[in-house]
């Protein structure tokens, strides 16, 4: 058996397993980068939404109403959902602990540290629980994204009790999107640095490490954390096994759950 997982930009990925195709986080249509339209995208047997940021909500909304597909979020995405005009019987709200089957995907959610938070067409904001998602398509391939969380010590009781051997691991963040912001001051890092994107992945015991949260390598910036990832993550491997990886957007890796 063979799971294929094809990137989409920031923390866009769907998931292609032997019998599902699992969609996470998909910003495509606002993205100065995108491999594909949302349109292109095939029906998903589930969408998996992280937090209400646009960056990866996304098209959520216009795939779920083209296609049908359900939906598994926090409870402010549901109520953004909802106000698109996706009926309640399509959506899955969940939380940490809050392990779900949808359409025969079983989804389990953890904990993540960051906010999620949007803001309504009457003007109220909403706040919801940011997650994290380990699904496993096919039997030896758990795979954790991370969402976007700060490293935490618990990643290590996530390694213990799910054992995950593929991650998508936030190690940078993109700088056409940074520019649209209006705030005070410059970020300096995205949710987790290369070194604590690589530690985290000793954290959590992965087999593969795979670079997550960028749009454009030809950016300096981007790139240079991209290869900070991939050149730490060896550095704090205790295993002597775990592989750093990357991907250019649209592009696509598969494994095989036998070989892991």
């Amino acid at each position: 058996m063979t799971t294929s997982i094809r990137f989409l930009g920031m923390a866009g990925y769907e998931i292609v397993g032997p019998d599902k195709r699992i969609l996470i986080d998909p910003y495509l249509s606002g993205s100065p980068n995108a491999p594909i339209s949302h349109e292109e995208l095939e029906t998903p047997d589930v969408i998996l939404v992280t937090h209400a940021a646009f960056d990866h909500l996304g098209d959520t909304a216009a795939i779920a109403m083209r296609t049908g597909a359900p939906v598994v979020c926090g409870g402010d995405v549901r109520a953004a959902l909802f106000e698109a005009g996706i009926p309640p019987e399509q959506v899955q709200a969940t939380v940490w602990g809050i392990v779900v089957e949808v359409n025969g995907v079983i989804v389990r959610p953890v904990e993540s540290h960051h906010w999620s938070q949007t803001r309504l067409k009457d003007g109220q904001y909403v706040s919801g629980v940011p997650m994290g998602f380990i699904v496993e398509p096919e039997p030896g391939i758990r795979i954790y994204h991370c969402g976007d969380t700060a490293i935490f010590g618990d990643m290590k009781l996530i390694r213990d009790l799910y054992a995950p051997t593929i991650g998508l691991m936030g190690c940078s963040n993109s700088q056409a999107l940074l520019a649209r912001a209006v705030q005070a001051g410059k970020l300096l890092t995205g949710e987790m640095s290369p070194k604590e994107a690589a530690i985290a992945s000793e954290f959590l015991g992965l087999r593969y490490a795979i670079a997550s949260h960028y749009l454009d390598l030809t950016n300096e910036q981007e790139k240079r954390e991209v290869d900070d990832f991939l050149a730490l993550v060896p550095e704090h491997d205790t295993t002597g096994q775990r592989e750093a990886m990357y991907m250019e957007v649209g592009e696509t890796l598969f494994f095989d759950g036998k070989a892991i």
